[in-house]
């Protein structure tokens, strides 16, 4: 089992940066893939990007790529999600995820098997 904590989370203007981590304790981290899901108000939860166990694949949505990077620090047992240029519609829960199969790197909820308890991500127009 493992337990996931996210921070860095906040109120930014657009066009603005934001790092946001997760650390995770428990079992050994580099035993899982991770991802970063957001849900906004009123909306489902949304894939954002995942990384596998080594850091060499990552995978992002359409609608961040180009903009946010994911990658972890095993050593350190934490994830990031840089988010650069950020938007509105960026607003959201942030949640990180941890799928116990290390290699798989993808886009699906039900997938992982932990989560954290999210950071507020609010982006001002």
């Amino acid at each position: 089992q493992v337990q996931l904590v996210e921070s860095g989370g906040g109120l930014v203007q657009a066009g603005g940066s934001l790092r946001l981590s997760c650390a995770a304790s428990g079992r050994a981290f580099s035993a899982y893939a991770m991802g970063w899901f957001r849900q906004a108000p009123g909306k489902e939860r949304e894939f954002v990007a995942a990384i596998g166990w080594s850091g060499g694949r990552t995978v992002y949505a359409d609608s961040v790529k180009g903009r946010f990077t994911i990658s972890r620090d095993n050593a350190r047992n934490t994830v990031y999600l840089q988010m650069n240029s950020l938007k509105p519609e960026d607003t959201a829960v942030y949640y990180c995820a941890a799928d116990g199969v290390p290699f798989r790197v993808q886009p699906l909820f039900y997938g992982y098997d932990y989560w954290g308890q999210g950071t507020q991500v609010t982006v001002s127009s």
